[in-house]
């Protein structure tokens, strides 16, 4: 099995001080953070992935902003992979799945943010594409939702959104658990 870390946009404008700061974004970046050293660790492959708003009224992560940047915490090197998208599924109109099949990955270890939003649509797609998924759910990060006049806050969001994945889509483990599989 050919295993790689993918890193979904975990950028500037999810912390505090940016354009959607999501609850819990630094003890997530912290985690990915971890993720990304033990990947570094094995010199196995990593791949940040980065999202750049084209929508028309976009609020964040606009093209030439400190929010849209890859926040320090998991900071691409020379030579890792990064891939900009414009939707929320990392596959579309992107040359992800190309690499990771030129590349023969076959399990990719899933990190980032928001979990509601790319990280679902994105692990739903690589399960999808017949990847066998690993989501590392301390190393995610979301908000909470409103829907009907009702507000769900965002540990119930994370928690409703980790466990529709778990099974089916991906095997869902924290970043302890991950790195002792490695």
């Amino acid at each position: 099995m050919n295993q790689a870390l993918l890193l979904i946009d975990i950028q500037n404008d999810y912390f505090p001080g940016g354009a959607m700061e999501l609850v819990g974004s630094p003890a997530a970046g912290v985690q990915a953070g971890k993720l990304l050293q033990a990947f570094r660790q094995k010199a196995r492959p990593v791949i940040h992935i980065q999202h750049i708003s084209t929508r028309p009224g976009a609020t964040f992560f606009l093209p030439d902003t400190p929010g849209v940047e890859i926040h320090g915490s998991v900071a691409p090197k020379a030579g890792e992979t990064v891939f900009q998208k414009n939707y929320p599924n990392s596959f579309r109109e992107t040359p992800l799945l190309e690499h990771l099949r030129k590349h023969q990955i076959t399990q990719l270890v899933i990190a980032g943010m928001m979990t509601q939003m790319c990280v679902d649509s994105t692990t739903r797609a690589a399960a999808d594409l017949g990847f066998q998924c690993v989501l590392a759910h301390d190393a995610c990060a979301t908000r909470g939702l409103s829907f009907g006049g009702k507000t769900v806050p965002a540990e119930s969001v994370q928690t409703a959104f980790l466990a529709a994945l778990n099974g089916l889509f991906a095997k869902v483990q924290s970043v302890e658990e991950v790195i002792s599989n490695l």
